[in-house]
């Protein structure tokens, strides 16, 4: 009889990356459902529209710990459906979600199910072996993303669309909800700066579904050599860009619960900088602060623990801000806002020793950097990138499966 991953998923992520047992929405395990959550239905649960589809095809399914239908894996939903599965393939954080951010993740075989997994984060390639490419018909994408421009799980599918297209496999999103999809916010991709945190000229908040993504990537000729894959996409059902979905697991260790996941487009900007986004402690992506910062009331230690083994300033003292008291709505309101960055920038007095080169990875764009430098205000710098969010509105429109 068949061991259900669903099981051993929700066993392995009984512990997070805060190292105890959650209860919250948003945790790594389920939780009670939002009324919106309640009335939409993801792409993975519409077996009626996707296994027939799939039936007498050799299967890749680009998954992790997020793909689950209530207690159920989509891998099980495929097998108990008499699908033929052959590979797994593992993005960033791994099949069960528990690595570290980019840490290398090497393949393995699924101990429930003996299907191969292959990591496309090993850190020798994100293309799959030929081997492993010549055993499959189609590849199929059931992952949660949160619509960030550099969170790295789009990036993924966007190297499996290239490598289906260089195989001449087909491709099929079984699509979820993007919890921040009701803000398109940020300045948009220079080219110059793609990298693995940053792979389509989008803006840091784009708004868009797994799905919509991947129909743009081929509209827009943005696949390698402006490839064409045949796509299909398994929309969500119940869902439009105002809905407030909130996400039933964690999608990665660092991202326990919904504030963290709504400042996330704020305070990811310091990981190109000195100071601590909380990784290491209760409250990741809630709270910033670095020794040397004054006049704060708040102070926090990061220490090593799963999902964080060793974190930005590990044991050191730091002196900060705790942005929990703030309301969703509030953060979502404000989209990209640079001010944390930018006090932290003034408190430190460090010039541009405050930057890495990784700011510019993570914002996709010189001219922020240079902005704060000259003293702007949040306001001022976000006024000057609203005419190319404009206009990425108007770009991506063909694109949308859902209502705005």
């Amino acid at each position: 009889m068949l061991r259900t991953v669903a099981a051993a998923v929700m066993m392995m992520l009984a512990v997070t990356a805060c190292g105890h047992t959650p209860s919250s929405v948003g945790s790594t395990v389920p939780v009670a459902q939002s009324d919106a959550e309640e009335a939409v239905r993801v792409g993975a649960a519409r077996t009626e529209m996707y296994i027939p589809l799939l039936k007498g095809k050799r299967v890749a399914l680009l998954s992790n710990h997020t793909g689950m239908v209530g207690d159920r894996h989509t891998l099980d939903i495929m097998l108990d459906s008499g699908i033929n599965v052959t590979t797994i393939f593992s993005p960033e954080h791994g099949f069960r979600g528990t690595a570290d951010a980019g840490e290398h993740v090497k393949s393995s075989v699924d101990p429930q199910t003996g299907i191969p997994i292959a990591s496309l984060y090993s850190g020798k390639t994100r293309m799959p072996a030929k081997s492993v490419m010549d055993s499959i018909d189609i590849i199929v994408t059931d992952i949660q993303d949160v619509g960030l421009r550099f969170y790295t799980y789009y990036i993924t599918m966007i190297d499996l669309m290239n490598a289906a297209a260089r195989y001449g496999k087909e491709f099929m999103v079984l699509d979820r909800p993007n919890p921040n999809g009701m803000t398109v916010d940020g300045p948009i991709l220079d080219m110059k700066y793609k990298s693995g945190v940053g792979r389509l000229p989008i803006p840091i908040l784009h708004g868009m579904t797994l799905g919509e993504l991947a129909n743009m990537a081929i509209g827009e000729g943005w696949l390698a050599d402006s490839a064409i894959v045949p796509l299909k996409v398994i929309p969500v059902e119940g869902y439009t860009h105002s809905t407030r979905y909130e996400l039933p697991i964690a999608p990665s260790p660092n991202l326990p619960d919904m504030k963290s996941v709504y400042l996330y487009p704020s305070l990811c900007l310091f990981e190109g900088t000195p100071v601590s986004v909380g990784r290491g402690t209760d409250l990741p992506f809630r709270i910033y602060g670095h020794p040397a910062m004054k006049g704060r009331d708040f102070s926090f230690t990061p220490e090593s623990r799963p999902g964080a083994k060793n974190p930005p300033l590990l044991g050191k003292l730091c002196h900060g801000e705790n942005l929990s008291g703030l309301s969703d709505s509030a953060i979502i309101a404000r989209g990209v806002d640079l001010s944390y960055v930018i006090d932290a920038y003034r408190d430190l007095g460090m010039g541009d020793k405050f930057f890495t080169s990784f700011f510019e990875l993570l914002t996709g764009d010189r001219s922020v950097r240079e902005q704060i430098k000259a003293g702007k205000s949040a306001d001022e710098i976000k006024a000057g990138w609203a005419d190319d969010v404009a206009m990425f509105r108007e770009q991506r429109a063909p694109y949308l499966l859902y209502p705005e």
